[in-house]
């Protein structure tokens, strides 16, 4: 099996670079995998020193086969960055897997995504495969299909990314055409569609969901996990896409994933309700009532 490149997106974090890193040696694949870490410039002045920090840490790095490193002169986002990674990436080396600096992996994250990776990499009906689960539904099975895709560590190959389009109009001329829309919104508990609209207006810069929404146009399935091997530090406010909140928590998996290919190749029906209900029970007016509360008493007004 050739084991897949690792991509992991850094910029003004440090100390989340460090524990992304540290979790990521504790896999057994780590040693013989390369990494490639795509290194953001500041976008002003005062991200700088930050950004400086973690230049310095990223190349005291070691424990991989081997270790490239892409540093913006200027800033990219990082939109235009995992865009421009994954793309100059997978079109050399067939297939990648994905991190960006706010993940813990568990220590057999490694293992499972270059075995899905294995397994699947003739499937042409599946086109991503999602490590992380945040439902913590216990009626959720190890492995399923679902059509949706999850951007905290993610891996595709060739053949799939060829799908992405980033022209977000484009995607949701096609969506409203079809009348998929409340579909793709798991029967309007959560605001994809919105998201994408959002993106279009410039409000949003989400790579993920045109991601999302390209797949799901073409109808192509998402491996994901019932047991979570990510885990997201971003949910500290620290991120520019990330607030605070424990929404998206997980807990670590730390015993061996097993992939064993899914037939047929179709949507799991129960898993896309368990994702319905999960959605309802966040965004019900109770749920964010109590959230913007808590937020309030934390003296937190700004999101």
């Amino acid at each position: 099996m050739t084991l897949a490149p690792i991509l992991l997106f850094v910029y003004n974090r440090p100390q989340h670079v460090r524990n992304s890193v540290q979790s990521l040696l504790s896999n057994d694949l780590a040693k013989d995998s390369e990494l490639y870490i795509f290194s953001d410039a500041a976008k002003d002045e005062a991200a700088k020193p930050l950004v400086d920090e973690v230049r310095t840490f990223i190349h005291s790095i070691s424990g991989f086969k081997q270790i490239h490193f892409v540093e913006r002169e200027e800033n990219w986002g990082l939109a235009r960055n995992i865009i421009d990674g994954v793309t100059r990436l997978v079109n050399e080396y067939g297939r990648v897997i994905v991190l960006e600096d706010d993940l813990i992996t568990a220590p057999y994250f490694l293992r499972f995504m270059n075995d899905a990776l294995e397994t699947y990499k003739d499937e042409e009906k599946v086109g991503h495969i999602q490590a992380c689960d945040f439902t913590k539904d216990p009626s959720l099975p190890d492995t399923f299909l679902i059509k949706f895709t999850g951007s905290w560590g993610w891996a595709t190959w060739k053949r799939a990314w060829k799908h992405f389009n980033p022209n977000g109009q484009e995607l949701l001329d096609e969506m409203l055409r079809r009348k998929l829309n409340r579909q793709f919104d798991f029967n309007g508990k959560y605001g994809f569609t919105r998201m994408l609209r959002r993106q279009i207006e410039g409000k949003n810069n989400s790579w993920a969901i045109r991601w999302n929404a390209s797949l799901f146009l073409a109808d192509i399935l998402s491996l994901n996990v019932g047991k979570s091997l990510i885990q997201n530090e971003g949910f500290d406010g620290s991120g520019t896409n990330c607030g605070s909140g424990n929404l998206y928590d997980s807990n670590l998996w730390m015993k061996p994933l097993p992939v064993v290919k899914i037939s047929p190749i179709i949507e799991n029906k129960e898993a896309r309700n368990a994702f319905m209900r999960y959605y309802a029970r966040i965004n019900s007016f109770f749920a964010k009532a109590i959230r913007r509360i808590k937020r309030t008493l934390k003296g937190d007004f700004g999101r």
